[in-house]
């Protein structure tokens, strides 16, 4: 018998983080998030707090911790979008149906009772956080920013009645062979007929004071309409930046502007650094440190974090300037190849930017939906 507790105590919240540690252990393609970062979510201090409720679950089996799950009800981005949805996320299992059952109704419950009518996930507090349910490339590594998880969970949760709702794409882009400067020729081209320049900066701190307010409103511009996004907040960009001063090295980094120094497109790439965090289980150790310095310094894998582009300039072949800025960045610094973490399959924009790389999509997730009332 499978008996589900909603997580109350310290130690019950230190078994929910754990948990997806001691599954994945030894599995060579999970990357766990910083062991830190998870356990703040249950804190005073956890930036979603004023636009989100939450409820978190772990499943037992005869006093043995067999699965978790947490509910978010994202309440900026039902307002946003005139919803009454709760997010499933963080969820993990063993390979058993009667816990999946078991957890998802546990969630499904307490958002009836919240006066919720549809279910979908898996999903963050926001699209800043881990999404998607894995469903192909379950041989390839994951990255820092995104979710490792069994191909069994498809199964368990397709089984609880939960159907597809978007699918997203990852891909590797590396330089052709044959590449002849042509997508790079191309972007400058756009640059020059449009009077457009790349912003600089000095150095990371300069970065952020010159270009960080222009980036996040082009974030919600250019992104308002994708699946899952919420609108920044002010606790949301703090935490951005933070992490933009821990990971972003400016070689990595592009920003276009107009003549009036108006940012209208940016690209944002980090080192890779799933290999240092995987290691040392997700905490930050001296050792873990030394892995990550490493990694940013010489990265053989950069990761296209944020990526965005004013719609009023997406006609006007910005985007080859954007990608002739990435082809560069892997030429310049000997990049083996860039991963474009999560594209919406039906984001045709996006996903005919990478048509000039020697493109390779290796991975696949999925957001379910299921109506609850």
């Amino acid at each position: 018998m499978v008996e589900v507790r909603e997580v109350r105590t310290r130690a019950e919240r230190k078994a929910f983080v754990e948990f997806p540690l001691k599954l994945y252990k030894g599995n060579k393609w999970f990357c766990p998030p910083l062991y830190s970062d998870e356990m703040a979510i249950f804190g005073s201090k956890n930036i979603y707090n004023d636009t989100c409720d939450t409820v978190y679950y772990i499943a037992y089996r005869e006093g043995v911790m067999v699965g978790r799950i947490c509910g978010i009800i994202q309440k900026s981005a039902n307002a946003k979008n005139s919803e009454k949805r709760v997010r499933f996320g963080r969820f993990d299992s063993i390979d058993d149906q009667e816990v999946a059952d078991a957890l998802f109704a546990a969630v499904e419950s307490w958002a009836v009772a919240k006066g919720m009518d549809t279910a979908h996930g898996p999903l963050g507090f926001s699209d800043l956080e881990r999404e998607g349910l894995l469903i192909e490339g379950f041989d390839q590594p994951s990255t820092f920013e995104e979710q490792y998880n069994f191909p069994y969970y498809q199964k368990l949760i397709e089984a609880c009645g939960y159907t597809k709702e978007v699918d997203w794409t990852e891909s590797q882009l590396r330089v052709p062979a044959d590449y002849n400067g042509n997508i790079e020729k191309l972007g400058e081209m756009v640059m020059s007929r449009y009077k457009l320049r790349r912003g600089p900066a000095k150095n990371v701190d300069d970065f952020i004071k010159k270009y960080a307010d222009g980036l996040f409103v082009l974030v919600d511009k250019s992104y308002e309409k994708l699946y899952g996004t919420v609108p920044f907040t002010d606790a949301m960009k703090k935490q951005v930046i933070d992490g933009f001063r821990f990971i972003v090295d400016l070689r990595f980094v592009a920003v276009v502007l107009d003549e009036n120094d108006k940012m209208v497109a940016f690209g944002v790439c980090f080192p890779s650094v799933a290999d240092a965090v995987r290691q040392s289980g997700g905490r930050i150790t001296p050792r873990m440190l030394l892995r990550f310095l490493k990694a940013k310094r010489k990265p053989r894998v950069i990761e296209l974090g944020l990526v965005g582009v004013d719609p009023d300039y997406m006609s006007m072949g910005i985007g080859a300037a954007f990608a002739g800025a990435v082809m560069k960045m892997l030429r310049e610094e000997g990049i083996e190849y860039a991963e474009t973490n999560l594209n919406l399959e039906d984001n045709i924009a996006i996903q005919s930017l990478w048509n000039c790389f020697d493109r390779k999509v290796n991975k696949r997730r999925r957001a379910y939906v299921k109506k609850l009332v």
